[in-house]
């Protein structure tokens, strides 16, 4: 039997100078250069590599504006099969619970869906939130921080989890949602042939007339987090000693400050 694996991806912007809805307080993803999470791939290698020892099909989901294509068929590039965008201006301006309650929704009506990967975490936000609220809306387990996963058939698995101060081995049956970590693998690149590929797949783009949704629990709406402020932290501007002398000399007076400021 084969499996239907859903890989969760998500773009992240690359620049230095964005900019903040002075309203919402959200950062303003549209138009903005962006490239696929880092962690994200290493969830894809994990898919690619499961379809090769049991077969199936690998769908990339993301929730984004339109110009998300490009990190979809970035995806698509490396191997997978098909590709959804969840886009629609209903969906702007959710946090990490509405974000995870559409991807679970979209899950469900994709159906039959054996495993669902994500990356850790998206370097942009740092939250490690989505994955363990798509499992929660999914009403499935959730096996985060992976560093190792092992089939023992295609409908039970063994996964390594990589903790702080210890590692934690766990056997859990599918359907399930893993998170995983980039000391899992290293994500492969796309060959010439899938690039080629990919741009003559079509991504399907579904809004929240696609889906079974609660227009309460999408978007701003469905959003309890409440950004306050954003502002830039003040640069302050600090006063460089140059240490004079021999070298001996200047060590000795280096240890010496570093010892008054408690820094040794």
């Amino acid at each position: 039997m084969s499996l239907k694996i859903v890989v969760c991806i998500k773009q992240v912007p690359v620049s230095n100078n964005l900019k903040i809805d002075p309203d919402t307080k959200n950062l303003i993803r549209s138009g903005e250069a962006g490239v696929m999470n880092p962690y994200d791939k290493n969830a894809i290698e994990v898919a690619l590599r499961l379809k090769d020892e049991w077969g199936g099909e690998i769908i990339l989901l993301s929730m984004g504006p339109p110009d998300f294509e490009m990190t979809l068929r970035q995806g698509l590039a490396m191997g997978c099969d098909d590709a959804i965008l969840l886009s629609s201006r209903q969906f702007g301006g959710a946090d990490t619970l509405a974000t995870g309650y559409v991807l679970a929704q979209a899950i469900k009506e994709l159906g039959d869906v054996d495993l669902v990967l994500l990356g850790r975490q998206s370097v942009d936000a740092d939250t490690s939130q989505v994955g363990p609220i798509v499992s929660e809306f999914l009403g499935w387990p959730q096996i985060t921080f992976v560093s190792e996963l092992h089939s023992q058939s295609n409908q039970a698995m063994t996964a390594t989890r990589l903790l702080e101060n210890m590692q934690q081995k766990i056997e859990f049956q599918l359907p399930a949602v893993v998170t995983v970590r980039s000391e899992m693998n290293v994500p492969r690149y796309p060959t010439p042939r899938n690039i080629q590929q990919s741009y003559q797949k079509t991504i399907r783009v579904w809004d929240e007339n696609s889906l079974t949704v609660d227009p309460n629990k999408i978007g701003l709406k469905g959003s309890p987090t409440v950004v306050r402020s954003v502002w830039a932290p003040e640069k302050e501007a600090k006063a460089t000693t140059i240490l004079k002398g021999t070298p001996d000399e200047a060590v000795r007076e280096l240890l010496i400050q570093l010892r008054a400021n408690n820094l040794l």
